[in-house]
């Protein structure tokens, strides 16, 4: 499969049929092999894991996956682990084009570092404990986005071995994204001058509204996080002698958020946190709405008890397919995913407790600034607290949002072509509630380059929770459309607008 063939064929006449029965055999016969091994190394970003240098297990997947690129023996590919001091290494690799009309780069983009453990895993699953079940790989990282690194050299050998030409190709795989990847910029600084001139983005780390068809990822929503902390007293006293009196760090709490948030709806109350939503995305959202319809929301782990002999769900904040897209994409919305200054339920006696400390994460609609985010929220919680407690909030940074350029004509053929060839199905637009930190900066380096942002995190696929699965089939249609697209590429700088 990797030797190419001798005579070379112009661009954009890849076989599918033949790169999808490539991808596939390689996919069955090594990938899943090798990230299942990816799967079992607790490899946490450096955010979730201090000593993450002494621990090793970010230099291990790393150079794990190095050597199986470099085992795949890609003609005239060229590949290094690149290291700035005191930050997370990357993997880079480069591969020459191969047609004479080939003068631009396709640059291809994934990460190898993991989410916490989380808890919930069914009982015979586990982070670390990878499992191979009905063509789904269970496990943590796998989907996000452990495989992008191998799919996106799968995706090239494809081209390798039906002699298409190809336009030059480069790879940039972090160790930092699920941190916000605050070591990338320097990298991106660094390797500038390697990059080269840009015109297509390939993106892995992102989802599928369902496994149905191509799905392109349109916007990504911003973040802002960090912790609140609410500081009444320097120990905790007897609840029965002082509450009533001294006022409960929760409480003051709740006051807090409330300048923030309409507990009610959920709405964000700064006008600033909010934006328009431009009026493509909104065409987009209804066409997408209109294709998932009720699996928008019915996709999730919803709770349920029985009530009088039928079952009971938990419900969403909005049952309309459009409302609901719009909510989760460019909506900003707030979430606590993290407590502490609480004992355990088992632990807590009758005592007021001295402070109540929440890690907060803000999601931003793609248009709105990150820095200025930050900043406002730190003022509105810290101002004038309640009772004069000690209210302080330690930011954890922003990362603003992205919202995708406009779609060449070239581009939206070759993305229909492929999921109309793979899935028998045009592709799907959506937007996403995750935040993905090189995509606004890709945009704003190369402006006249096109997103090809997509992912395997469709529904029940859970990211980031407990159960989290690669969904094997998809990603094998997935790496042959990624190869489809590239070859797709008109040469030279036509690219832009063809």
């Amino acid at each position: 499969m990797n030797a190419p063939l001798h005579r070379e064929m112009p661009a954009g006449l890849l076989d599918a049929g033949r790169a999808l029965s490539d991808v596939s055999a390689q996919w069955d016969h090594d990938i899943v092999r090798q990230l299942t091994d990816y799967i079992a190394i607790p490899a946490k970003s450096p955010g979730f894991d201090k000593d993450w240098s002494q621990n090793g297990h970010l230099e291990t997947v790393l150079r794990n996956a190095a050597s199986w690129v470099e085992a795949q023996k890609v003609e005239g590919l060229k590949l290094e682990i690149v290291r700035l001091e005191g930050r997370t290494p990357v993997l880079f690799f480069e591969v020459p084009a191969t047609g004479t009309a080939m003068t631009e780069t396709v640059l291809m983009y994934g990460h190898l570092d993991k989410q916490p453990e989380f808890t919930g895993w069914r009982n015979d699953l586990g982070p670390w404990t990878p499992k191979y079940e009905n063509g789904l790989l269970y496990g943590r990282g796998g989907a996000d986005d452990g495989y992008a690194v191998y799919a996106s050299v799968a995706a090239l050998q494809a081209l390798k071995a039906q002699g298409v030409a190809h336009p030059r190709i480069v790879g940039l795989i972090e160790t930092c994204e699920e941190s916000g990847s605050y070591d990338l910029l320097p990298y991106v600084d660094a390797l500038r001058p390697r990059l080269g001139d840009v015109s297509l983005v390939i993106c892995l780390d992102s989802g599928a509204g369902n496994y149905d068809q191509l799905w392109l990822t349109t916007s990504l929503r911003g973040m802002a996080s960090g912790t609140l902390k609410v500081e009444i007293l320097t120990e905790g006293i007897h609840s029965g002698d002082a509450s009533g009196l001294v006022p409960s760090s929760f409480r003051i709490m709740r006051q807090v958020l409330d300048r923030l948030e309409d507990s009610k709806t959920g709405r964000l109350l700064p006008e600033s946190f909010h934006c328009e939503v431009p009026a493509e995305r909104l065409a987009q959202a209804r066409a997408t709405a209109a294709i998932l319809g009720e699996e928008v929301y019915k996709r999730f782990p919803w709770a349920h008890y029985d009530c009088g002999g039928s079952t009971t769900f938990a419900l969403p904040t909005t049952t309309d397919p459009l409302e609901a897209l719009l909510n989760r994409t460019w909506k900003p919305t707030l979430s606590v995913t993290g407590a502490e200054g609480f004992p355990a339920l088992k632990d807590a006696g009758n005592v007021l407790r001295p402070y109540t400390a929440f890690k907060l994460s803000l999601r931003l609609p793609p248009l709105v600034d990150a820095d200025q985010a930050v900043q406002q929220l730190k003022q509105l919680l810290e101002d004038n607290a309640p009772y004069q407690a000690k209210v302080t909030f330690d930011s954890g940074g922003g990362a603003t949002g992205w919202n995708a350029p406009e779609t060449a004509s070239w581009f939206e053929r070759a993305l229909n072509a492929a999921s109309q060839a793979h899935f028998g199905a045009d592709c799907g637009y959506i937007g996403q509630g995750g935040t993905i930190p090189l995509m606004n900066m890709l945009s704003q380096g190369f402006p006249k380059a096109q997103m090809m942002v997509c992912g395997v995190l469709g529904p029940k696929s859970n990211a980031h929770g407990p159960n989290e699965f690669l969904h094997v089939p998809y990603a094998k249609k997935l790496t042959a459309a990624v190869a489809e697209v590239i070859a797709a590429l008109p040469p030279g700088r036509a690219a832009a607008s063809a």
